[in-house]
């Protein structure tokens, strides 16, 4: 047993955050801004801004003249009861603001700041330039828009084409629309009090209103559009918010506009920070960064397949068997809680569930069909063993886990009593329900739906859930000091649940009587591994089950997708093989990811890019099955990487540097006080842990036979892990790589 106690120490200050000082971040994130000396022509190659409800893409649609912005909503959508969530509760698109000028568009120069979220430049036109400033407030439903001539006789205003609401899946599937779906009224365009108004009101009573106005600025010539969307489910209120947020909006200068969106901002990014030495990818982390916070909110929907911005798509709504929980990943390794509207979406929305369990099991369980909306109203979910719907009953247990992953990370309490545990609780109830015991005593369960596969007994999406369900249940149990009656049947599911069906040439198989024997995208058999963590690689058996299933499933070629890659990429990470993984998210990059940073699979799909993101988080940190890995799979290439207060489950803040090939230093930071097993990997010597100065102490560390360090740290106390004898430079800095931009660059 080692105990160090605080003592002054002028070797090991607290580490020096060099982006905190005067304009650091600002530098730092403007190096990986993405820019366009090219005309965007679609979605999926322009700039994009949002505030997690009100969203805006800038692009020049093919055979158009003029730059037009595209509004969404998260909230836009319509409330009807036919056709669920994909047709009478589906989103709804609003229009579009074209820029109008005298002359035609012949070219941009923009830039994306992710410091600021905005985009500026300067707009080309066959009559002279304009030079053009646009935003999404941070914290108003607005967006603002300043534009001022540049050179030559350009002059420009506004003009809104909105679009009808219609459900997008008729665009794809008219045969599939329901009956009993009314057409909602087309939209009507007046003008009211000096501003512009379109009036979309909805069958079924509700109203989507976008108002917009222009004001000339006291220099004379920069002109300001203001424009903002509100929406009201059942009746016409949104006319009065929308009134409301113009009014406010219109009595404040730009200036006092910009400065608290742009507070907002700026105390958003430096909640943690990464660098890697590959400019490519280090760039496409930041965007992903910014991409998620102009996507949602804590107080917004539930994050949509296509995100906010509601493009030409045939996901209009949330869908549950990977895209929510991959676009979530990212969120709580990074400390930004403020983005967790899933968590928002659990607390509130029993009800939803409650309507989308099977009536007969509502007394006690819980599930969820494939897509909803917020309200978390899906169509019917399956019932196992039979057919009539498609059973694919593990959607709100994998859900439960992402809850479950944010209670982890933050140690909250209350959270974990008010919503996870009940929740899941009667998630796992719902397959209880199904099993059936064999004469060896194993229980099995009858035939459910492995996503995007195919139909099977014994399913190992459905198992892996339900053993991973069971065990967290018990866990939470003894972490809240409940004495639960079902905490025996718990256990006896742990004890004999058959083992995950497998056979020796392919690894794990999709079910108890279906192998994979064609290209399939999702990695739904392979959640034992990840992201539930219930078979342990450190074994060498499941090691070895690991890499045959990888490589019997992306063998198998024609239907992989990005998230294939980003799925291959956190397992490989989970391997410790960071050069392989980094050859996924290289594949990610080269063949999926558009020049904005976004994806598409018919119609854009937002959770690829962002699980990405986590990819690189795994493979710079992972904490599961209560140890905390620093740089468990970092690429041989990467002699310099740098993180700073990432965060570990048991609410632990990290901060590590590795210099020419070997960690110098990891700071720890315990928010909650808890037990902390760390796995240092290589340092410059054996490891040595001391307080932090002026930090509460002693600092009470071992190390294990197998090399964990044992620390014990009260909530608020640091320590910092070095070699023994080494005396590094604390400074958290970025890592030296080459530029690259995303956008349309000149090439």
């Amino acid at each position: 047993m080692n105990t160090t106690h605080p003592r002054p120490s002028p070797d090991h200050p607290a580490s020096r955050d060099r982006l905190a000082v005067r304009t650091g971040w600002r530098d730092f994130l403007s190096g990986l801004d993405p820019v366009w000396q090219a005309v965007p022509t679609g979605f999926h190659d322009g700039p994009f801004l949002g505030n997690g409800g009100l969203s805006v893409s800038l692009r020049r649609p093919r055979h158009a003249t003029r730059l037009t912005l595209v509004l969404g909503d998260s909230r836009v959508r319509d409330h009807q009861e036919a056709g669920g969530p994909l047709w009478g509760g589906t989103r709804l698109p609003i229009g579009r603001l074209v820029l109008t000028t005298r002359g035609e568009l012949t070219g941009v120069d923009l830039r994306l700041s992710l410091w600021d979220a905005e985009v500026a430049g300067t707009v080309e036109t066959t009559r002279g330039a304009v030079t053009i400033r646009a935003f999404v407030h941070a914290s108003k439903d607005l967006l603002v828009v300043n534009c001022r001539p540049l050179r030559g006789a350009e002059q420009v205003s506004w003009r809104f084409v909105p679009q009808a609401a219609v459900p997008p899946r008729e665009a794809f599937y008219p045969e599939q629309r329901p009956t009993g779906l009314k057409d909602n009224p087309l939209p009507v365009l007046t003008r009211r009090d000096g501003e512009s108004v379109c009036t979309q009101d909805l069958a079924c009573g509700g109203r989507t209103e976008t108002r917009w106005r222009t004001r000339t600025e006291p220099d004379g010539e920069t002109t300001t559009l203001l424009c903002t969307v509100a929406h009201s489910a059942t009746d016409p209120s949104a006319s009065d918010t929308a009134v409301a947020v113009m009014n406010d909006a219109a009595e404040l200068p730009t200036d006092r506009l910009v400065a608290p969106h742009r507070d907002w901002w700026h105390a958003y990014y430096p909640k943690s920070f990464l660098s890697v030495p590959d400019g490519r990818l280090q760039s496409f982390y930041w965007i992903q960064m910014y991409k998620l916070a102009c996507a949602t909110r804590a107080d917004r929907p539930v994050l949509a397949t296509n995100g906010p911005w509601l493009e030409h798509t045939p996901w209009p709504a949330a869908w549950w068997n990977l895209n929510v929980q991959l676009a979530y990943s990212p969120i709580h390794p990074t400390g930004r809680t403020e983005l967790d509207s899933l968590r928002t979406a659990l607390e509130n929305g029993e009800a939803g569930l409650l309507a989308s369990t099977p009536p007969a099991y509502r007394g006690d369980s819980l599930a969820i069909g494939r897509s909803s909306q917020d309200d978390l109203r899906s169509e019917p979910a399956g019932v196992p063993g039979r057919t009539e719907v498609l059973p694919e009953t593990g959607n709100l247990l994998w859900a439960l886990h992402n809850a479950w992953l944010a209670y982890r990370h933050t140690m909250d309490e209350t959270f974990l009593r008010t919503t996870v545990f009940p929740l899941l609780r009667r998630a796992v109830n719902y397959h209880l329900h199904f099993l059936t015991e064999d004469d060896s005593g194993h229980l099995h369960l009858p035939a459910t739906y492995s996503p995007e596969y195919g139909i099977t007994a014994d399913c190992n999406y459905d198992l892996a859930l339900l053993h991973w369900g069971c065990g967290t249940l018990l866990d939470a149990a003894a972490r809240l000091g409940i004495t639960d009656p079902l905490a025996d049947r718990w256990q006896h599911v742990l004890d004999h649940l058959t083992p995950p069906p497998r056979n020796a040439e392919e690894g794990l198989l999709i079910g108890r009587d279906l192998r994979l024997t064609s290209s399939h995208r999702h990695y739904s058999h392979l959640l034992w591994f990840h992201p539930l963590h219930r078979l342990d690689v450190a074994d060498p058996g499941n090691r070895a089950l690991l890499l045959r299933t990888m490589e019997h499933w992306l063998g198998l070629t024609g239907e992989l997708q990005g998230y294939s890659f980003t799925g291959a990429a956190s397992m490989h990470a989970l391997l410790g093989d960071g050069d392989t993984a980094l050859v996924r998210l290289g594949e990610l990059l080269d063949m999926y990811v558009e020049p904005n940073t976004m994806y598409a699979e018919t119609g854009p799909v937002i959770e690829t890019p962002l699980s990405g993101a986590q990819s690189l988080h795994d493979m710079l940190l992972q904490s599961w099955g209560g140890v905390i890995r620093i740089f468990p799979a970092v690429p041989r290439a990467w002699a310099d990487v740098t993180v700073h207060d990432l965060v570990a489950e048991g609410a632990f803040r990290i901060s590590a540097r590795r210099r020419d090939g070997v960690t110098r230093w990891i700071r720890v930071r315990s928010e909650a006080g808890e037990p902390c097993l760390l796995a240092p990997g290589p340092l410059t010597g054996a490891a040595a842990v001391r307080p932090l100065d002026g930090l509460p102490g002693p600092t009470t560390w071992n190390r294990d036979d197998d090399g964990l360090l044992r620390i014990s740290l009260p909530p608020g106390a640091e320590c910092l892990i070095t070699g023994t004898g080494d005396t590094p430079d604390l400074t958290v800095e970025p890592v030296d790589c080459r530029t690259f931009r995303w956008g349309l660059p000149l090439s």
